[in-house]
């Protein structure tokens, strides 16, 4: 299932991302009135489109591997809770041999989908909830704003120590979320990131990138 294309609505555009202008991402404007829209046309409920925003975490990721080739090259990266795809995007550019963008929002999955066509970069798309695994052949996790909720958290601090436990390198992209585990994490890079976020993150200053220990 594509999202709907961006000639076909007004207000979401094909547009370089603040930290990592590298990369080009259909984002919405005003993600909250892209929601209304989709809803509007879907006469139900839909997902929230996180995928419409480059979100903190995920931005961090995303240049921290650009300037650091080495942590995704000949890597089969994983992109979790992908949203844009962008981290996944950034370790295809980088080297990554494979890159998967896994999102249970069936519309996730294409906008990455869309997003790596975008940057030329080959993306698999996986729709299936991964977190009672260990992220299987991936040998590079990324995850980006994964700890902003409790319940997610909860799952998602297990599944990634299990990843890095059988020997995958997992980086985690948060620019201070209130469930970010204070334990196993090593901080590899800051950015600030003034004037680099829209919408709920427009706030956010400084944005941290860690690698968690095995």
């Amino acid at each position: 299932m594509l999202p709907p294309q961006p000639a076909a609505l007004d207000r979401l555009c094909l547009s370089p991302v603040p930290l990592v202008p590298e990369i080009r991402l259909h984002l919405a404007v005003d993600s909250i009135v892209w929601w209304a829209r989709m809803e509007a046309e879907a006469h139900s409920r839909v997902p929230v489109p996180y995928w419409a925003s480059a979100w903190a975490g995920g931005q961090a990721i995303a240049r921290y591997v650009l300037d650091h080739p080495d942590t995704a090259h000949g890597r089969h990266a994983l992109d979790l809770a992908a949203g844009s795809g962008l981290a996944g995007i950034a370790a295809g550019m980088a080297g990554a041999v494979s890159v998967t963008a896994n999102d249970t929002d069936p519309y996730a999955v294409a906008a990455a989908l869309l997003n790596g066509r975008a940057n030329g970069v080959a993306v698999t798309g996986s729709e299936h909830d991964l977190l009672d695994g260990d992220a299987g052949d991936a040998d590079l996790v990324l995850a980006g704003d994964v700890f902003y909720d409790a319940e997610l958290a909860d799952r998602m601090l297990p599944f990634l120590q299990r990843a890095a436990e059988r020997g995958a390198t997992v980086l985690i992209g948060d620019p201070g979320r209130d469930h970010l585990p204070s334990g196993q994490l090593i901080r590899v890079a800051g950015y600030d990131t003034a004037g680099a976020f829209t919408f709920s993150d427009a706030q956010l200053r400084h944005v941290e990138v860690y690698r968690l220990a095995a």
